[in-house]
This record gives C-alpha cells, structure tokens and sequence, in this order.
C-alpha cells in the first residue's frame, strides 16, 4: 500500500478514536438522566411526546416488559411500512406516479428496514415515492438505530445495577435516543453533504440533454413480446438515437445521513453509495464512513462510563479495533495484488498495481482501491449495508474479508446497540472458557456468570449461525434457490452464503450477483432478518434482567482483570476461534475454493 493509503486508514481511524470518546461520554449523560445540555433544551418536547403516547417516563420495566414494548412496537412498524408501500398509489408526494410495492417485496423491505437491515430487492428510484422514502424508510432508519441502542444500554444496566429487578423504560429510552442522539446528529451531517452535492428536493425527475447523444439497437417485438423476424431470419432491430436522459430527484441527503448514522445501509438509489447523487466526492464518502462508526465505537466508551471502569471499555474499544484492522489489512492486500489469472492472459496489472492498487473492476475511480476497500470494511463491520464499491467483482480474499466480518456477528464494531451486546456476550463466553481453565466460577464486572448467563449467552451467539447455515442449505438444494444465483460454481455459492450471512445479521448488504428479487428469497430473506434481529435481542434482554438481579462480587485473587492485553487477547482469539469452527467449512465451499482456483491451485 502506498504512503497516500497510510495516511488515509490512519487519519480515518485516529479521527473515529477522537470522536468517539466525548460522543460516548455524552450518551451516558443521556440515559443516565445527567445535564447534557440537549436534554435540558429539549426537556418540554420530551414531556410532550410523553404525555401524547400515554407513556409515564419514571415507570421502569422488568425485562419481560421491557422486550415485550419493543416488540410491539416494531411489528407495529412493520405493518406501517408495509402498508404505505401498498398504498403509495393513492398517496402525495408521487410526481413519478409509482403504483404499488408488490406484496412479497413490500414484505420484504418493511422487515429489512425494520430490522435495522436494510437490505433491497428493488431498484429505489424506480419503485418508492418520495412520501415512502420519507416517511416509511427514513423514520424507521431512526427508529431502528434507537431500538438497538435501547437494547444495548438495558444490558449495560444489567451490569451497572445489582439486586435491582428493572432495565429502565423503554419509551424514555427509544424517546432520548431518537431527540438528543439521532437526530442532533443527522442534522448537521445532511447539511454538510448538501454542500457536497448531494441532492435534497421533492423535484419531478428531470430531463437534460446529453452532451454526445447515444444510438444503438433495439429489439422489435409483436404484441405478445415475442421478437420480430428480418427477411434474412435475424431478430429484426430498430436504431434509436438517445438525446436526453432521465435524471431522479428527491429527498436524498437528509436519508442519506440517518443511514449512515443509524448504520442502516440500503440507498435512494440502486447503485447506492457508489451513486454520484448520494456520495459524489472524496470528502463525502470520508464523512459517511466516519458517520458509520462513530456511534457503535462510542458506545464502547458510553459502556465504561456507565458501568464505571472506563477501563472495561477501552478494552472492548481495542478488541474491536483489532479486528477491524487485521480485516482491512487483508482486504487491501488482496484488492491490490489484483488477480493473478490476468497474468496468464497477457495484462500487465505493473501499472495498475502503482496507480490504482491493483483491481479496479467494479470501483468508482474517484474514491480508487483505499477507500473503496476501507467504505466496504467499516459497512460490513457494522451492520451498515451501504457500500461504495460492487463486492462481488472483488477478488475472492478480498470478498471474503467482508463477508467474514458480517458472520462475527456483526460487532466489529457493529450495528448501533447491537454491536456492543454482541461483543458483550463475547466478552462473556471469554470469562467463562477462562474460568473453566483455572476450576473457578467466572465473573464479569463483579457479576457472576452462571449456568443461565451460560445458555442466554449461547442463544444469543448460536441463532445467527444456524439462521445463515440452514437458509444457504436449503436455497442451494432447491430450485427456486439455486435459480437466484447468476454465476455458477464456488461464486455462485458465494453469493446465496453472503445473501442470508447479511439478512441473518442484519447487515443489509449483497453480492450483487444473486437475483433476490424472487417470491423465494423475499419471503427467506425475510423471516431470517426477522429472527436474527428480535431473538438476540430479547436474549440480550433476558440476560440484563438475570444480571440486574444479581448481587454485586468483590474481586478476589482468582478474578480475572477483563481490561488487561490479556483479556483483550483472549477475546480476539474467543471470536475468530467460535467463528472459524462454525462457517470454515461453508466458507471453503465458497470464497476460499474459488481464491485457490484463481491462484491456479485445484
């Protein structure tokens, strides 16, 4: 890698570090109820949303009550988002005159962006209405951000609180995550990427004439679609000369901006952040990938505080950041080494590999092989499926790399809430296998971790795995599986396993080269999203009521200090070493087989 690339992934990352630990800090303020400015300023709002939904803000819950709101209220969403896409026919804010979502993909799309997923079998500037985009896709990008982080701040309570039978409350919680962290966030941001060229208007598509028009050949058919014969028994053509080109409008920056904070990923349009309209400059995609990591590696500080050992969270900080650098390390080795079967063919990669770094196919020239690469690692990373680049024209390690991250479980750093109790019950599992070694019961944070933390936290672990495993199986022993993938052999594999890797983890992002858009994957895609968001997530739940509950343990001389090198080493090898025994073998079937025949090794 170049000095040029140095520069970029350090300055990116010393920036997220700078940024992350005053962000974290205040988001304790917030669900601490301590003076955060904001929360004082926008205290007569609070209370009016309050008493406009009934909700009494001191009563705390119980876990079970606390998991049962939140589930209500997102299958409540779902049914909102499903039925505007239904009715966006007979809906304002239409100029294009879009009919109705279909009824698998509406399905489909109100669970993904329910489930903090975002995942899209649709192209978005030829299907959603403005009013669909804003009010169905873009609040439930906010909403869906503030459950996984009222998720993760009840588990943190469950460490910082002992003897207590409450999490908090729920609707405070949804209520200040969404005032004083969401939104005073994506404000500023969507302004500064207006500035950047990223549109914002409730304009009509506009037609503008091309510089060099374009002719080519168009198929004639009959009335019933079959194509047209010419005298000599060719299909017969008719020349067209394109003079204009269609150009969509609409309400892009103030989505794009919640998107990438809410690491929610999808896009206004279908080519996503690699569309100029959404990310067009150097500085734009910096920002948006800053925006991604900047509240799942806060909550790593948010965590410290609140459980009060800031230590315990830069442990879980430096962990994180382990992983995603040895990722991105070996992601970028293998997009710049390019692909040696060009070799075979004649092409000399010499002057790609000084200039671009290697493969280009697939890549916005304006961004090259760093940031592309560096846009897809912090997406997968998350559970942001926004991406800037095509992954499936990456090399097969270069390919692999995302698709690993997204199988951790997305915690590296991950989704907003749902990174950091994922990597909790890491942390967890860590005690415990530690414990085992030396005869002792494990503890964390002074809470001792037993027979029911033990199975909570396999639950939580073991349903992502078994979500991607069971689907890919299934979609590749029938049919209607195998008739989505559009390349054949070890890629094809590949993209069904990256398919239901994103929707089991609710990452949201795809192959591109797998047709999702079926009855099959709609209904799959969507019942698996559904299941690995909302059952990690009453686990999680569970596991913060049985820790509340429990009464706080002095550390004695067989305690585990968890912010040690130690631990931190403990937790990486825990990770990789869970991960690699469950995905190894799906994983040779895929990247790993296809890497070794590009290498010419069969």
């Amino acid at each position: 890698m170049t000095a040029n690339g140095y520069l970029q992934v350090g300055v990116f990352l010393l920036l997220v570090l700078a940024l992350a630990k005053p962000v974290g800090w205040y988001m304790a303020r917030i669900y601490e109820g301590k003076n955060a400015w904001l929360n004082r300023l926008g205290a007569p709002l609070e209370r009016f949303i309050y008493r406009l939904g009934g909700v009494s803000s001191e009563r705390e819950m119980r876990w079970t009550e606390y998991a049962m709101a939140m589930l209500i209220f997102n299958f409540l969403g779902v049914l909102l988002l499903y039925a505007i896409q239904r009715l966006q026919g007979y809906l304002p804010l239409n100029p294009q005159q879009f009919g109705a979502v279909g009824a698998g993909s509406a399905f489909n799309t109100a669970v993904s962006f329910v489930t903090n997923t975002n995942w899209q079998g649709y192209s978005g500037e030829t299907t959603m209405s403005y009013l669909t985009q804003m009010m169905g896709l873009t609040v439930q990008n906010f909403l869906s951000a503030a459950t996984g982080l009222c998720v993760a701040v009840a588990l943190i309570r469950g460490f910082a609180r002992h003897t207590a039978a409450t999490l908090g409350n729920f609707w405070a919680d949804l209520t200040r995550s969404t005032l004083y962290i969401l939104l005073p966030l994506s404000l500023p941001l969507a302004v500064v990427l207006v500035g950047q060229g990223v549109i914002q208007n409730l304009n009509p598509y506009q037609s503008v004439p091309l510089h060099d028009p374009v002719s080519y050949q168009q198929p004639l058919v009959n009335a019933q679609g079959n194509p047209l014969m010419n005298a000599a028994g060719n299909p017969a053509t008719r020349t067209v000369l394109q003079k204009n080109q269609l150009l969509p409008m609409g309400p892009v920056a103030s989505q794009e901006a919640i998107k990438e904070l809410g690491t929610n990923g999808g896009g206004f349009f279908n080519a996503n952040s690699a569309h100029p309209f959404e990310n067009p400059t150097p500085l734009s995609n910096f920002l948006e990938m800053l925006a991604v990591l900047l509240l799942p590696a806060a909550l790593c500080f948010t965590f410290g505080e609140m459980v009060g050992d800031r230590r315990q969270g830069w442990a879980i900080f430096i962990a994180m950041t382990v992983l995603f650098v040895a990722f991105l390390g070996t992601a970028l080795y293998a997009e710049q080494h390019g692909n040696p079967a060009f070799g075979k063919l004649g092409v000399d990669q010499t002057a790609s590999v000084l200039q671009a770094g290697g493969n280009m196919e697939g890549k916005e020239t304006r961004f090259g092989i760093v940031d592309s690469t560096l846009f897809d690692t912090v997406t997968t990373a998350t559970s942001c499926g926004a991406v800037n680049s095509m992954l499936d024209s990456y090399t097969p390690l270069g390919g692999l790399m995302p698709l690993w991250l997204i199988q951790l479980g997305e915690m590296v750093f991950g989704g907003v809430g749902s990174g950091l109790y994922t990597m909790l019950a890491f942390a967890m599992l860590a005690v415990f296998i530690a414990g085992l070694m030396v005869g002792r019961t494990p503890e964390y944070l002074g809470k001792k971790i037993e027979s029911y933390e033990m199975k909570t936290v396999s639950l939580i672990i073991l349903i992502t795995p078994l979500l991607v495993l069971v689907g890919t199986a299934v979609a590749v022993m029938t049919a209607a599986g195998r008739a989505g993938a559009l390349n054949p052999g070890a890629h094809g594999f590949s993209e069904i396993l990256y398919a239901f890797s994103s929707a089991a983890n609710n990452n949201g992002s795809a192959f591109a080269g797998l047709d999702a858009g079926s009855p099959f994957y709609n209904i799959a895609l969507g019942i698996v999203m559904q299941i690995g968001r909302f059952w990690p997530a009453v686990a999680t739940l569970a596991l913060a009521g049985s820790l509340a509950a429990k009464k706080r343990v002095a550390a004695g001389l067989g305690t585990l200090p968890t912010h040690t090198p130690l631990f931190i080493a403990l937790l990486v090898g825990t990770v990789l070493l869970v991960s690699a025994l469950t995905y190894i073998p799906a994983l040779a079937l895929g990247p790993i087989a296809e890497q070794l025949a590009m290498s010419g090794i069969h």
